[in-house]
């Protein structure tokens, strides 16, 4: 049998832009105020250096009211010619009650303490069945979803496809860059397989495969924007098909419960989610590539934890971006009682986003039925809110602070930030928006 697809081949910039590049960065470095390490003045005598305790990111000033975190690399740098669109608007009245609208920890009076080790900046959790919002932190701040959006993904494509159809895939869906399920220029595959795809592996070729039955990229993205909009997911701005992020991209750990309650509705999705492994096409060899072989069929598996850790799990989409962190969407059902939670800029430590969501389904069902602070809409307001100014891209908050993060399928942390002056970083963003003309280099899980 042949070995497994080859990983996802890298674009690579112009050397001559990563060598201006790579010095304006360098100059930048020595502009820097702060002194180098070897230059701090040792801990007196006798002490003990320890690394600060861990904390969830505090929210209560509404870092995130209008936009997402500040962004870490260039992924969300608008192509030349183009502007960055505005914030999505804030709706005046909050979308699910009055008391989703706070910023902070939302739980009803004389519930119990939240568990620990949650660092996810903004979650939510809700009953699948009745709707409510059992518990929140930070609902409808604006926050980038990675894979999570492929379950808004899923309700266009379930809404509009043919499960059966059999299509062929193209090099431009074969070598979409981050996270694939193996497709093969020249191979074949059925709706239904693409899907699997989608929901197991998280597959951005897949994505891209089932965009282009639905229009092609734009159409498609046009399309779970109106889909959002219809469920009444105001915080919501769709920029890719598959999570990676782009200009304008946002959405709510709210708004990522309303798809996530919407797809549940659907038998299909239902399946998929709780499929722990299919078999998956194989496809020729790639013309394109020399000495390239052809791939049989393999397993893929779905790469939730959750599934496989929690008693009477229903199960979930992970999601990681570079920008985004850790996202993170799941459910399980117990006694009767069908529960969910989303996650948003989450990080691996102090444990793992699934763990994160097993913790608060626990806390979840340890609250009597019938406890709210808010509930699921069942589409968008009977007239459209009246929206608040919105200020400039974001640029405090604990939330843009700390940016450790990691995927997590492979156990990945992000080891170094390099802190940019003011002077290098227009340098800096102004060649690098200029090679993103060729090659734009954006990561995704």
């Amino acid at each position: 049998m042949t070995a497994l697809p080859k990983p996802v081949r890298q674009r690579t910039l112009p050397a001559a832009i990563v060598t201006m590049a790579t010095s304006a960065l360098v100059l930048c470095a020595t502009v820097t105020t702060a002194p180098p390490a070897a230059a701090q003045p040792p801990p007196p005598a006798g002490t003990t250096t320890t690394t600060p305790p861990f904390s969830t990111p505090n929210t209560d000033a509404c870092p995130h009211r209008e936009v997402p975190p500040p962004a870490i690399d260039l992924s969300e740098v608008p192509r030349p010619g183009e502007t960055a669109p505005a914030p999505v608007p804030v709706p005046a009245d909050p979308v699910g009650g009055d008391a989703l609208g706070a910023c902070g920890l939302v739980t009803a009076p004389g519930t119990p303490p939240l568990p620990a080790d949650i660092s996810a900046t903004g979650w939510t959790v809700s009953d699948l069945d009745t709707g409510e919002v059992l518990a929140a932190k930070d609902p409808h701040g604006r926050y980038r979803p990675a894979s999570t959006i492929k379950v808004l993904l899923a309700l266009v494509a379930l809404d509009e496809l043919d499960l059966d159809t059999t299509v062929t895939a193209d090099a431009t869906a074969a070598h979409m860059e981050g996270s694939s399920a193996g497709l093969g220029v020249g191979g074949t595959y059925t709706n239904l397989q693409l899907m699997q795809g989608l929901v197991l592996r998280s597959g951005n070729d897949t994505a891209q495969a089932l965009a282009e039955q639905l229009g092609g990229e734009q159409a498609t993205i046009d399309k779970m924007n109106a889909k959002a909009a219809a469920l009444g997911a105001l915080d919501t701005r769709t920029a890719s098909v598959s999570g990676l992020d782009g200009p304008g991209m946002s959405t709510s750990p709210y708004d990522l419960a309303l798809f996530f309650r919407a797809a549940l509705a659907n038998p299909v999705f239902r399946q998929l989610i709780s499929t722990h492994e299919v078999l998956f096409p194989g496809h020729p060899a790639d013309p394109a590539i020399p000495d390239d072989k052809p791939v049989d069929p393999y397993p893929i598996y779905n790469d939730n934890q959750l599934l496989a850790n929690y008693p009477g799990a229903l199960g979930g989409k992970t999601g990681y971006t570079d920008d985004a962190r850790q996202t993170f969407v799941g459910a399980a059902e117990r006694d009767g009682r069908r529960l969910a939670v989303t996650l948003t800029a989450a990080d691996v430590r102090p444990i793992r986003p699934w763990e994160q969501v097993a913790r608060l389904l626990d806390y979840g069902y340890a609250l009597p039925p019938g406890t709210s602070v808010g509930t699921l809409v069942d589409g968008p307001p009977a007239v459209a809110p009246s929206t608040v100014a919105v200020a400039g891209p974001d640029t405090s908050g604990p939330g843009g602070m700390d940016l450790a993060s990691g995927s997590d399928l492979p156990n990945k942390e992000v080891a170094a930030r390099v802190a940019v002056g003011l002077v290098g970083t227009g340098v800096v963003v102004g060649l690098l928006a200029w090679a993103r003309a060729l090659s734009r280099r954006r990561r995704r899980h």
